[in-house]
């Protein structure tokens, strides 16, 4: 693996995706988002251009979909491997 990039599992989420009108708790992915997904990521629905957090080689985003339907993304997360310190960089839910 690139040293750029990070190399870390999430062993766990828990109620990390939950439908707020029925109280559904759904099974929970995190995935990386690829250069070919970067077109799925529609502006209008974020509150900034995440296209160039993608676009920032020195940074990494992590989609957050159900597990039984990997094409709706529910969030984004960014993360930026500073050597000594994992850097949280943004964090955004769809709204």
């Amino acid at each position: 693996m690139n040293d750029n990039f990070l190399d870390f599992e999430v062993d766990k989420l828990t109620n990390s995706i939950e439908n707020t009108i029925t109280s559904e708790v759904f099974g929970t992915e995190i995935v990386e988002v690829t250069s070919k997904e970067q077109k799925l990521i529609d502006k209008s629905v974020w509150l900034f251009d995440w296209r160039l957090e993608i676009e920032d080689s020195k940074r990494q985003v992590f989609k957050l979909t159900t597990i039984h339907n990997s094409a709706i993304i529910q969030g984004l997360v960014c993360l930026e491997d500073r050597k000594d310190h994992i850097s949280f960089q943004r964090a955004a839910n769809v709204y």
